[in-house]
C-alpha cells in the first residue's frame, strides 16, 4: 500500500506564486523527484505519493510550509490504497490509492473542509476524520508566526528550541509559548496514532 496526497492552494490567485510554487517544489524535492513521485499542475493543485507510515508528518511539513505564507492555505485529500500502474509521470499513475485521493478531493471542495483521509476501511475513514476534524480546528488559524516554527520541528526534529530561537532570532521561551500554543506535543501523538490506525489497514 502507499499513501498520494492530492491536493490544492487555497487563494493561490490573491498571492505572489512564484514565491510559494518554488518553497512547494523545493519541499517536494526532499522527498522524491518529479514527476514521478510528485508533480504541481493546472496551476495550484499537485499530487505526491509516498509511504503511508509519514503521510501525516507530510501532510502536516506541506499545511505549515504553506501557512507560514501571507493569506494561503491547502486544501488536502490523502488516499490510502494500492498502487496499480507506476507511470513516468504521477498523473499518469494508477491504482485504489490515487482514485481515493483525488476523489476526495472533489468532496472537500464542495464541503468546505481542509483535509480528508480514504481507505479501503470505513470504520478507520471514520476515526481518522474525526481526529482530523478537530486538528484542523488548530491547524487551520495557525499564524504565520507558528506555521514557520511547526514546519521548522517537522523538517529538524533534532532541532532543541535554542537552535530554534537562533534561527528565528527570537527568545527560548518565546519558542515555547509558540510551541505550546501550537499543541505541538500532541502534534507528535497525533502522528504516532495516525501511523497505528493505518497500519491495521
Amino acid at each position: 500500500m502507499i499513501a498520494v496526497i492530492t491536493g490544492d492552494i487555497i487563494n493561490s490567485q490573491h498571492a505572489d506564486t512564484e514565491v510559494w510554487i518554488t518553497k512547494l517544489k523545493n519541499l517536494l524535492d526532499k522527498w522524491g523527484s518529479a514527476p514521478e513521485t510528485w508533480e504541481i499542475y493546472r496551476g495550484d493543485e499537485f499530487q505526491f505519493k509516498c509511504n503511508i507510515d509519514d503521510v501525516f508528518w507530510h501532510f502536516l511539513a506541506i499545511k505549515s510550509l504553506i501557512k507560514s505564507q501571507e493569506n494561503l492555505d491547502v486544501r488536502i485529500a490523502i488516499g490510502i490504497g494500492q498502487e496499480n500502474f507506476s507511470s513516468e509521470k504521477i498523473t499518469e499513475s494508477n491504482g485504489s490509492a490515487y482514485v481515493n485521493s483525488g476523489r476526495l478531493l472533489n468532496d472537500l471542495k464542495s464541503d468546505g473542509d481542509t483535509v480528508s483521509i480514504k481507505t479501503s476501511n470505513d470504520s478507520i475513514d471514520r476515526d481518522l476524520n474525526i481526529l482530523l476534524k478537530w486538528a484542523s480546528k488548530d491547524f487551520d488559524n495557525w499564524t504565520m508566526a507558528t506555521a514557520e516554527i511547526i514546519h521548522e520541528m517537522i523538517m529538524n526534529q533534532d532541532n532543541t528550541q535554542e537552535d530554534l530561537a537562533k534561527k528565528f532570532t527570537i527568545s527560548q521561551s518565546s519558542i515555547s509559548q509558540r510551541l505550546k500554543r501550537a499543541n505541538y506535543e500532541l502534534i507528535v501523538e497525533t502522528n504516532q496514532y495516525f501511523k497505528k490506525k493505518i497500519s491495521e489497514l
